[in-house]
C-alpha cells in the first residue's frame, strides 16, 4: 500500500515537472530576442548615416565621438594635427615624384574630419575615382545597399560627393538594430572571404579590431572601374601583397627619374598589426587602445573619441599596465628607433633612384641589369612605404616593423649596385648628403 502511494506521487511530481518545462519553453520562444544594455528610447533606420539620430540611444558614445572633430593634439610622430609631412620630411617629395603624395601629404585628421579632408585635398581632380570617398562617409554603407559597390566606385568623386553629406560615423561599424560590430566595407567581405573566412563567426573582440580594417588597410583600384580591392589573397604579410602586385604586374605609377613601376602604400595598420604582434598574440583589440573603456557616473562605455593612445594614457594603457609612465618611455623608445631606421632606409632609396637615374643616362648601359635595378626600387620602396605609412611609427609591431625596412634598405643598396654594375662604372653613385 505505502508502495503504490509512493509511486503515485512520484508519476505526480513527474507529470508536474513536465509540463512546467514545456510551460516554459513555450514562454521563452513567444518572448523577444534579449536587448543587450539598456532598451532603445528610439528606433534608428537601417544603415542610418546620421550619427546625430543614434545618440538618442547612445549619448556617451556620440558624445566623444563629436569630439575627433576638434582635437588636434599631436604626437611625436602623428596625432590629429594636419601637419605638412613633405614640409617635415623633404625626401618624400623624390620618394613620390610623379605621383600626387609628392604635391600634398598632409597627416589625417580625426574621424569627423575624413569628408572634408578628402574633398580638400589637392590629389583630388576631374579624373577622380568615386572609389576615394570609401573610407570617409558614414553615408556609403547605404550607398554600397543601393548602388553596389562596382557602381559606386565607377562614379566619378565629382558626382559622387553629391550623395555624401557625413563624415564617418556610426552606420560604419554598427548594425542599427541591435548595435554588433559588422562588416560594412563590401571590399573587407570579399577580402576575408577569399581566405576563407567568415566575420559572421568572429567574435566580438575579435570584431572589434576586424572592424577598423573597414578602412585601416592596404588597397588598390583595380580595373578601368577602379574596383576597390584588398590584396590579401596570397595573405596579409608584406611578402604576400608584394607577390600578389607582382604577379598582377600591377602599378601606380612610374617613377619618372628611375623607370620603376611604382606602388603607393595605405595606411596598412591592420596587417601589420595581426602580423603576430605582441599585443595581438595578447588577444588586445584595437577598440582597447584607441577607443578604451571609460566611464560616466555609473555608466561604462567604449570612448568614442578615437585617437593616439599616446594622447589618452591613463585609460588606454593602464587598463593593462600598472606603470603608465614606463609604458609611455618604452613607447617612445621603440618608436624613435623605427624612424631612425626609416630615414635611413629613406637615404638608401634616394642613393638608388639617383644611381638609376645616372645609369640611363650613361652610354652603353646593360638594360637587363638597369631592369633588375628598377624592379629592386620598387620592391625596397614598397615596403618602405608599408612601414611610413601606417600610423604607428612602428608600434603596432615594433620587431616586424624594424625586419621589414631592414629588407627594403637592403634592397634599395643592391639597386644602387645593380645600377654601377648596368652602367660599368661607379660613378654613377652620387655622394650622399644628410
Amino acid at each position: 500500500m505505502k508502495s503504490s502511494t509512493t509511486i503515485y506521487i512520484l508519476v505526480g511530481i513527474i507529470v508536474i515537472l513536465t509540463v512546467g518545462l514545456i510551460g516554459l519553453l513555450l514562454y521563452n520562444n513567444n518572448q523577444p530576442s534579449p536587448i543587450r544594455g539598456i532598451l532603445p528610447i528610439s528606433e534608428i533606420a537601417p544603415m542610418e548615416p546620421d550619427s546625430e539620430k543614434w545618440a538618442t540611444n547612445y549619448p556617451n558614445q556620440y558624445s566623444t565621438l563629436l569630439k575627433t572633430e576638434t582635437n588636434d593634439e599631436r604626437t611625436a610622430y602623428a596625432g590629429s594635427n594636419p601637419f605638412d609631412k613633405l614640409e617635415e620630411d623633404p625626401r618624400l617629395v623624390t620618394l613620390f615624384a610623379g605621383y600626387g603624395f609628392s604635391k600634398e601629404y598632409n597627416e589625417d585628421r580625426g574621424h569627423l574630419n575624413s569628408q572634408n579632408d578628402v574633398e580638400r585635398t589637392a590629389r583630388v581632380g576631374e579624373a577622380t575615382p568615386g572609389t576615394c570617398y570609401s573610407c570617409k562617409s558614414s553615408d556609403n554603407p547605404r550607398l554600397w545597399a543601393e548602388m553596389g559597390m562596382a557602381e559606386y566606385d565607377k562614379t566619378p568623386f565629382m558626382e559622387l560627393a553629391s550623395e555624401i553629406n557625413h563624415s564617418i560615423g556610426c552606420a560604419n561599424c554598427h548594425d542599427s538594430e541591435n548595435m554588433q560590430l559588422i562588416v560594412t566595407n563590401p571590399a573587407l567581405d570579399e577580402a576575408l572571404q577569399a581566405q576563407g573566412f567568415n566575420w559572421r563567426d568572429f567574435t566580438r573582440q575579435e570584431m572589434r579590431t576586424v572592424v577598423c580594417a573597414n578602412c585601416h588597410v592596404e588597397y588598390y583600384f583595380k580595373g578601368d572601374g577602379k574596383y576597390l580591392t584588398f590584396p590579401w589573397e596570397d595573405g596579409t604579410t608584406i611578402e604576400d601583397i608584394a607577390t600578389y602586385y607582382a604577379e598582377l604586374q600591377f602599378k601606380d605609377w612610374e617613377h619618372p627619374q628611375s623607370g620603376a613601376p611604382m606602388i603607393k602604400m595605405q595606411h596598412p595598420e591592420y596587417e601589420l598589426f595581426t602580423a603576430n604582434s605582441t599585443h595581438y598574440n595578447a588577444g588586445v583589440a584595437c577598440a582597447d587602445c584607441h577607443m578604451p573603456y571609460t566611464r560616466d557616473g555609473a555608466a561604462k562605455f567604449s570612448t568614442h573619441d578615437v585617437k593616439s593612445p599616446l594622447l589618452n594614457s591613463e585609460n588606454a594603457c593602464g587598463q593593462c599596465h600598472t606603470d603608465v609612465s614606463y609604458v609611455v618611455d618604452r613607447v617612445s623608445t621603440i618608436q624613435n628607433q623605427v624612424s631612425e631606421t626609416m630615414i635611413a632606409t629613406e637615404d638608401a632609396l634616394l642613393a638608388a633612384i639617383g644611381a638609376i637615374e645616372a645609369a640611363a643616362a650613361a652610354s652603353g648601359t646593360d638594360a637587363g641589369l638597369l631592369e633588375e635595378a628598377r624592379w629592386l626600387h620598387r620592391e625596397a620602396q614598397l615596403r618602405w612605404d608599408f612601414i611610413a605609412a601606417e600610423n604607428s611609427m612602428g608600434f603596432h609591431n615594433p620587431e616586424e616593423a624594424l625586419r621589414i625596412l631592414a629588407a627594403a634598405t637592403n634592397m634599395a643598396r643592391q639597386s644602387e649596385l645593380k645600377a654601377v654594375q648596368a652602367a660599368g662604372t661607379p660613378d654613377v653613385i652620387q655622394p650622399e648628403t644628410n
